[in-house]
């Protein structure tokens, strides 16, 4: 694994595959992102309040003239916007409360080069719209641009932003681990897709290693592009111990060796397929970014959310959800990894293991939010 020792651009082979493959599904049918997000809004929604406390703080603290706010894996569809409109609420409150000009506001959407931004932007007359409706000439003007790159990494110049907010983005790594498969072609994690009961230790500690190399980078790149007393709200997928691989993914492996047990898909395949995904802990989280050093820390705080939101439904229809929430997110990597013919087959297969799963236990998103400041 490449060494990183600085916030420079670190590129290899690996990390260039999941960047060029990986988005959410595009597009605005059944299948994709922007129809298929609701469990990333119920998230986010629920941050709500903290991503509120910190935008308020930033604008009390440092009183820009035109604030500058960046949302890091903003994916498609309408959830990345509905965070920036309730930026602007909280922050045109405010400059009420305290007699001042509400600041204009610059908006910087990224993700990855293969994002859908065309949905996103195809939204952007309708947002400028109800901005305008709803607030008139007491807010200042919405500025929204696309930028499309891996935030692992630099992004935008020095001392540039005064917030940044990123929901469910972080847990997705900048490459698959290296480790996984030895030098001579062996898999490591033979029939899994990620971190599962049957994984050996090495599998932990090399996606845990290459979580903690990703997410000081991630740190690193935003502390050189923010400005003292700028804030910035994480939200991610977490877990509550290190070694728990009772996750949605290692049923979706399952789910892909049954399909290997029937003849659809290769084995050697599955074997050598792993997600570049990771759910640390909140004290790993914790960890890494008092190690980093230019935040101060100020909430870490979990929540669950049940894997098809809403339990008052019928098992079928809760299956159903969950299983095109996961197809949305996972779907291109799939493709990638298996023919493309299987997909619709593994995802009603996968329909039903999700079934029988939540007609036995809960299943639950396990969610960390980090609230920090930049240090002077």
């Amino acid at each position: 694994m490449q060494v990183v020792t600085s916030v420079g651009e670190r590129r290899n082979t690996k990390e260039m595959e999941v960047e060029n493959v990986f988005h959410m599904n595009k597009g605005v049918d059944h299948t994709s992102y922007a129809k298929n997000s609701l469990m990333q809004r119920t998230v986010t929604s629920k941050a709500g309040p903290i991503i509120e406390e910190s935008a308020k703080k930033v604008y009390n603290t440092l009183r820009p003239e035109c604030l500058m706010m960046a949302e890091m894996g903003c994916s498609s569809g309408p959830n990345a916007l509905q965070v920036v409109s309730r930026i602007i609420d909280v922050i045109e409150e405010t400059s009420q409360s305290i007699n001042r000009q509400c600041p204009q506001f610059g908006v910087f959407l990224n993700d990855l080069l293969g994002n859908d931004f065309n949905t996103m932007f195809n939204l952007l007359p309708n947002f400028n719209k109800d901005l305008q409706e709803a607030k008139g000439s007491s807010c200042g003007p919405c500025f929204v641009s696309g930028i499309p790159k891996s935030f692992y990494g630099r992004v935008f110049p020095d001392k540039f932003l005064h917030f940044v907010h990123s929901s469910y983005s972080v847990h997705w790594l900048s490459q698959v681990p290296r480790g996984l498969v030895s030098e001579n072609g062996e898999a490591l994690n033979k029939g899994n897709i990620y971190i599962a009961k049957t994984s050996p230790p090495e599998v932990y500690n090399t996606y845990c290693a290459q979580f903690e190399s990703d997410f000081m980078l991630f740190l690193r790149s935003r502390s050189t592009e923010m400005v003292c007393g700028g804030g910035m709200v994480v939200v991610l997928n977490g877990s509550i111990n290190s070694d728990d691989s009772d996750s949605i993914l290692e049923l979706l492996g399952s789910t892909l060796q049954d399909m290997v047990l029937e003849g659809v898909i290769e084995q050697e395949k599955l074997d050598k397929f792993n997600m570049p995904f990771f759910t640390p802990t909140v004290e790993e989280v914790r960890k890494l970014v008092e190690a980093e050093g230019s935040f101060a820390l100020n909430k870490l705080e979990t929540f669950t959310v049940d894997w098809s939101v809403d339990t008052s439904q019928n098992l079928e229809t809760r299956a159903k959800f969950v299983a095109k929430t996961v197809r949305a997110i996972v779907e291109p990597f799939l493709t990638t990894a298996f023919n493309h013919a299987v997909i619709d087959d593994l995802f009603l297969l996968f329909e039903t293991r999700v079934k029988e799963r939540i007609a036995r236990k809960t299943g639950e998103f396990f969610t960390i939010v980090l609230s920090v400041t930049k240090k002077e």
